[in-house]
């Protein structure tokens, strides 16, 4: 996986929230509840970039225009086919607990005996999809057409 321009972590927490008029409380709350996975240093600074503010924007808008919850919002990303994405064998599937699960992302769960194990999931396509919203629904509407 390549990193884009897009995906280079540029902006402090506090950055961030100026560009996007919410307070840095808000942007950690994303963050636990698995709707966001930003980049840390190794002093555990959080860097967010392009994408990352694009994710946001996403998120903010099926907040507070489509009135979407965060529990919905973990929930559709649930429902995203990441096995499909990421081209999972059968047998990742079988350990896999996003497979299984139905609580959030992908991203959200611990990896260890998967193809994914070895991926940074912010570089993800999975990860890097559920960042549009329209890709989301795409995603979500091709799996279901199948």
């Amino acid at each position: 996986m390549t990193t884009h321009d897009s995906d280079i972590p540029l902006y402090s927490i506090g950055t961030a929230a100026r560009m996007l008029d919410v307070s840095v409380q808000t942007l950690r709350m994303y963050e636990s509840e698995g709707l966001i996975a930003p980049f840390k240093t190794s002093g555990r600074q959080r860097l967010y970039s392009k994408a990352d503010i694009e994710r946001f924007e996403c998120i903010r808008k099926a907040i507070n225009e489509e009135k979407i919850s965060i529990g919905g919002m973990k929930r559709i990303h649930a429902m995203i086919p990441c096995w499909d994405i990421v081209k999972c064998s059968e047998q990742d599937r079988s350990v896999c607990p996003a497979y299984k699960g139905h609580s959030g992302g992908c991203w959200t769960y611990k990896h260890t005996l998967t193809v994914c194990a070895a991926k940074e999931c912010r570089l993800c396509d999975v990860y890097k999809r559920a960042s549009n919203c329209g890709e989301i629904k795409e995603a979500i509407t091709r799996r279901v057409a199948q």
